[in-house]
């Protein structure tokens, strides 16, 4: 497996919420405009601009964003920081989120998009739940045995 998708799986997806998810899904799928590449945030994470509204974010900056609601560069760079620092935790290695925002950056957008898209609607998927036979949940009863007359 790529090193980008190892990270992206262990190391980002844990952390992110279901929102954030959904969120970077649908901006992959409609080439949301707002979604960058070679930045954070839009305007960048000067500490002139920390309270300044977020304008545009890459696919992590975007799960924070427009999935759980932060509003301000400051609030997105947080996010952001603490995302790559858990990531790196959780696989063992000191900037292994590099992997991931490295990839991200550097690849053509229309192949970014495609792979990254497949990567977080199987993220999704798996956190859904299972759909049971039994949708009432109701406990099931065993059938008696039709005694023959």
């Amino acid at each position: 497996m790529e090193s980008w998708r190892l990270v992206w799986r262990d190391g980002f997806v844990p952390v992110l919420s279901t929102a954030g998810l959904e969120s970077l899904r649908d901006a992959l799928r409609g080439d949301d405009p707002r979604l960058t590449q070679g930045s954070t945030t839009t305007p960048p994470p000067l500490m002139c601009v920390q309270d300044w509204p977020v304008e545009a974010a890459c696919a992590l900056g975007f799960c924070g964003w427009q999935g759980d609601e932060l509003e301000s560069v400051g609030q997105v760079e947080e996010f952001f920081a603490r995302a790559c620092f858990e990531a790196d935790q959780r696989l063992g290695e000191p900037a292994a989120c590099r992997w991931f925002l490295n990839w991200f950056d550097d690849t053509p957008r229309d192949e970014m998009r495609r792979e990254l898209l497949a990567e977080v609607e199987l993220a999704i998927a798996q956190r859904l739940p299972i759909e049971s036979p039994n949708p009432a949940n109701e406990p099931l009863t065993m059938q008696p045995e039709i005694a023959a007359a």
